[in-house]
């Protein structure tokens, strides 16, 4: 991460948690919510499989930025579905760094070649070893490992939500990243129980196992691109949401922190760790503070 990156960053957090704003810093553009593949735990793929115009999107991004954000990602749908004309998506990653996006992010679930070195961060779902990945996702494991083989930059996160079917892969992912050339780190998340996939929502127990794994693979050096401090939180599902210091834009409206936040209910029984560590931390939360630091620097 830039210098100047960081002090703009460190700046926000600091106005943040003093005087209690709710500016937002991160924000999402969902570029279509088309998707080639139907995730047996996802609730918002082929919807309307709209590829929404560039024109809007850039408008979407412009908005955002005008409002503070500085941290964007892009996400579906499948990102590398989106195109408009001769635009695809890397010409949206490009565009969004000359706006001055100071961090530029893409979601995928890494059936496409993957050339975008332009991204700081590819996130790319990885919901297991082979046998539960494909069990979640088709017949996929083996196409997005070859293409993260083949990618044209180190910029991939590995991102796993975990749920019922691959609750005891955590270790293998954690392994995999660790031992996969152009993985940087993994990012992890509980399912979230959207009405249709309840059945696949991890009990406190069950979440316990799972961080305690993933603490113990830490200490053994795995990449894991999430905060420590803040398992406590997700486990109870204690921490405050909606997260105000993140938004999302799709078809031009704007949600706050995301748009299960229109489910009664859902809110409640959120599985995004990101939720988690930024609420702690623009609460001021020291540990949170501390270890997003070191990890923010370490993997961005």
């Amino acid at each position: 991460m830039k210098l100047s990156s960081f002090l703009y960053f460190a700046a926000f957090g600091a106005k943040t948690i003093l005087f209690g704003r709710k500016a937002p810093i991160l924000g999402t553009v969902i570029v279509t919510d088309k998707c080639n593949l139907h995730c047996r735990h996802c609730s918002v793929n082929n919807i309307t499989a709209i590829i929404h115009p560039y024109q809007q999107i850039r408008r979407e991004m412009q908005e955002l930025y005008a409002m503070g954000v500085r941290i964007l990602f892009f996400c579906g749908g499948e990102t590398f579905l989106w195109e408009d004309g001769q635009r695809r998506l890397r010409d949206l990653v490009i565009e969004a760094k000359n706006m001055g996006f100071l961090i530029v992010n893409v979601v995928t679930n890494g059936t496409f070649p993957i050339d975008l070195p332009e991204a700081d961060l590819i996130l790319l779902s990885l919901d297991g070893d082979r046998k539960h990945h494909n069990a979640i996702r088709g017949e996929t494991y083996d196409i997005i490992m070859n293409n993260i083989r083949n990618a044209t930059a180190d910029n991939i996160c590995f991102y796993m939500a975990i749920n019922q079917i691959n609750k005891d892969c955590v270790r293998a992912v954690c392994q995999t990243a660790r031992d996969t050339k152009n993985v940087r780190a993994v990012s992890f998340n509980f399912h979230t129980p959207y009405p249709d996939t309840k059945e696949l929502a991890l009990s406190r127990e069950e979440k316990a196992g799972c961080c305690n794994i993933i603490s113990r693979m830490m200490k053994e050096g795995a990449p894991v691109f999430n905060l420590k401090s803040a398992f406590p939180y997700l486990i109870e599902n204690s921490f405050p949401t909606p997260c105000h210091q993140c938004v999302v834009m799709e078809r031009g409206k704007l949600y706050t922190c995301g748009r299960c936040i229109d489910i009664p209910g859902l809110c409640e029984q959120c599985g995004y760790f990101f939720v988690a560590e930024y609420t702690l931390l623009f609460q001021g939360n020291l540990k949170i503070i501390s270890e997003m630091l070191h990890t923010y620097l370490k993997y961005i």
